[in-house]
């Protein structure tokens, strides 16, 4: 099931995707993180992020699967006035023991639905080029725009190129 957090009524979810998410960087992914990220860093960082989604800043997404959390992605509308249009796709994970089995396209989707729901029509994102995540995102019918050398570190701290996607609704 995937679904908006409600940040008050959830917040007993941040502790399971706070672990996800260190399990993402210590897997490797490039999410803003770099290798040791801690339980407790991601802790504060999801507890941020809720405050975030209470003043309706950002909407966050998660996949449950029997109680657990398998997934998440954020969705960040965009705040300025000529921007009514647009919102940006950010921290997509899926949990390493659901990963190949569809959660991440769900969330893609449901993600697309919830955008196209609040009148937004033109969706970015951005994922490290020839990544399993730009696969993905291919495979889900966004437009590669460009892609940026040297644009993020992964967590090992390697250089590596960033792909631009771009979705119309």
């Amino acid at each position: 099931m995937i679904r908006p957090i409600d940040p008050d009524a959830d917040a007993h979810l941040i502790p399971q995707l706070a672990a996800m998410m260190v399990a993402a960087v210590a897997g490797g992914a490039s999410i803003g993180f770099m290798a040791g990220y801690s339980q407790a860093d991601a802790l504060l960082w999801w507890n941020a992020r809720f405050r975030a989604a209470r003043v309706a800043d950002i909407i966050i997404l998660v996949a449950e699967t029997a109680g657990a959390v398998t997934g998440t992605v954020t969705l960040v509308p965009a705040a300025m006035p000529n921007q009514p249009h647009r919102a940006d796709v950010a921290k997509m994970m899926v949990a390493p023991q659901a990963q190949r089995q569809g959660v991440g396209a769900a969330l893609l989707a449901a993600v697309e639905d919830l955008a196209r729901g609040m009148g937004r029509t033109t969706l970015v994102l951005d994922t490290i080029s020839g990544s399993a995540a730009a696969r993905l995102y291919e495979r889900g019918g966004w437009e590669r725009v460009g892609e940026i050398p040297a644009y993020a570190r992964m967590p090992d701290g390697t250089m590596a190129p960033t792909t631009v996607y771009t979705k119309r609704l």
